[in-house]
C-alpha cells in the first residue's frame, strides 16, 4: 500500500491530503515496466551464457556429447590394439613367413603410406572436436589400408606354401613338449640370469620345464645329424637337420629314441626330458638355427598352440628370469 502524504495548509490552518497526479502514476508505473522487463532481460542473458542454467535439450545434448567423447575413447583404444596385432603380424610376415619363403618383404613406406591428393576429411572439418574425429578417421583408414595389403601378403604367402609344401613339414613348428606335460616354461630366449655363476647370460634357447621322462617331439621333418653327449653343456642331446638352411637341438635328455641318421616326421617321439649335462633341474633346452645362427624359437609354434596360449608362452619367455643351464 502506498505511503500517503499530506501538506499544511495556512489558509485552513489544517493538514490536506496530497493527491498524486494521474500521469504521474501512470509514468512511475511504466518506468518500472521497463526497469523490471530490461533487468529480467540482462538476467536472462547472463544466465544463458553461463552453465548455472541450462535448459533440458541442453543437458541432454551436453550428456550425448560426453557420451561420444567417451565413444571415442574407447575407439582410440580399441585402434591401439589393433595397431598392435597389425605390426606383430607385419613383423612376423616380413621376417619369418617371407623369410622362409625367400620373397621379398613388404616395404615399411608402402605399409604406412598415407593417401594424397583432396582432402578426404573436409566435412568433418569446422565441428567443435572436428581434431578428434579427423584424427579418428585417419588412423581407422590406415588402418583398413595396412589389412588390405597384409590380406593380400598373405593370399602370396598361402601360394607360395601350396608351392613349397615340403618347406613347410621341415619347418620346425610344433612345441617340442606336450603342453599338458609341462610344469611351466622355465625361460625365454634372450639374457638371462646363470643358475650357477648368477651372472647375466644370453640364453640361446627356451627351457622347458618337465618331469625325467616326459616324451619330447620333432618339431619338423627332418633328419638326426647327432644323438650324443660330446657336446660341452648340453649332456645328451639331439640335433636334427631339417634342410633349406634349419637345425633344431634338444639338450639335457634322459635318453634317446632315435639314433644318428634315421629320418624324422614332425611330432615323432625322439627322445625323453632328463638332467644331463650342464642343467639345474629336469627340463629340455630347445634351440632354433637358421644358416648356422641362432634365432628365436618362440616363432616357430603356430603349428600346435592356440593364440591364447601363444600369448601365455610369449608373455613367461619375456620375463628376464634365471634360466636352467
Amino acid at each position: 500500500m502506498s505511503k500517503v502524504k499530506y501538506y499544511y495548509d495556512p489558509d485552513t490552518l489544517s493538514y490536506r491530503k496530497i493527491e498524486p497526479k494521474k500521469s504521474r502514476k501512470y509514468r512511475n508505473l511504466f518506468l518500472f515496466l521497463v526497469g523490471s522487463a530490461l533487468f529480467g532481460l540482462l538476467a536472462l542473458i547472463i544466465l544463458l551464457n553461463t552453465s548455472w542454467l541450462n535448459t533440458p535439450r541442453e543437458l541432454s545434448l551436453e550428456r550425448e556429447v560426453q557420451n561420444y567423447e567417451l565413444q571415442f575413447e574407447i575407439l582410440n583404444k580399441k585402434m591401439d590394439q589393433m595397431e598392435q596385432v597389425l605390426g606383430n603380424i607385419e613383423d612376423r610376415d616380413n621376417n619369418i613367413y617371407r623369410l622362409y619363403f625367400e620373397a621379398n618383404p613388404i616395404p615399411e613406406e608402402q605399409r604406412r603410406a598415407g593417401f594424397g591428393g583432396i582432402n578426404r576429411y573436409k566435412s568433418l572439418e569446422g565441428f567443435n572436436n572436428s581434431e578428434i574425429i579427423i584424427d579418428a578417421a585417419q588412423r581407422l583408414d590406415i588402418i583398413q589400408k595396412q589389412i588390405v595389403i597384409q590380406s593380400k601378403s598373405l593370399d602370396e604367402i598361402a601360394k607360395l606354401a601350396e608351392e613349397k609344401e615340403k618347406l613347410l613339414a621341415s619347418i620346425p613348428a610344433i612345441q617340442p613338449v606336450r603342453n599338458e606335460d609341462l610344469t611351466r616354461m622355465a625361460s625365454g630366449y634372450g639374457w638371462r640370469s646363470d643358475p650357477f655363476t648368477k651372472a647375466r647370460k644370453f640364453h640361446w634357447g627356451m627351457d622347458f620345464t618337465a618331469p625325467r621322462g616326459v616324451p619330447i617331439y620333432a618339431t619338423g621333418d627332418g633328419k638326426v645329424k647327432r644323438a650324443d653327449n660330446r657336446s660341452s653343456g648340453y649332456g645328451k642331446h639331439i640335433r636334427i637337420e631339417h634342410g633349406y638352411g634349419y637345425m633344431t637341438l634338444y639338450a639335457h635328455l634322459s635318453k634317446y629314441n632315435v639314433s644318428v641318421g634315421q629320418k624324422v616326421k614332425r611330432g615323432d617321439l625322439i627322445g625323453f626330458v632328463g638332467n644331463t649335462g650342464r642343467s639345474e633341474a629336469p627340463h629340455l633346452h630347445y634351440e632354433v638355427f637358421k644358416d648356422d645362427e641362432r634365432i628365436n624359437p618362440i616363432n616357430f609354434y603356430y603349428g600346435s598352440l592356440t593364440a591364447e596360449e601363444f600369448e601365455n608362452m610369449l608373455k613367461f619367455a619375456n620375463q628376464e628370469n634365471q634360466s636352467l643351464d
